[in-house]
């Protein structure tokens, strides 16, 4: 594997985990927002989460 290959395949690795973080950081607000907001029953807005 050449150095440019190499770099290449680093730059792909960097960009696919930091896809992974961002997604993974708006997929938890979005199931916060529905257990502790107006969708969720009292049940879950008692939760620890939701304090």
């Amino acid at each position: 594997m050449s150095k440019r290959q190499l770099l290449i395949s680093g730059a792909v690795a960097l960009a696919c985990g930091a896809i992974l973080v961002i997604f993974t950081d708006i997929e938890t607000g979005v199931v916060r927002w529905v257990n502790c907001g107006p969708l969720g029953g009292p049940q879950e807005q008692r939760s620890e989460i939701c304090r």
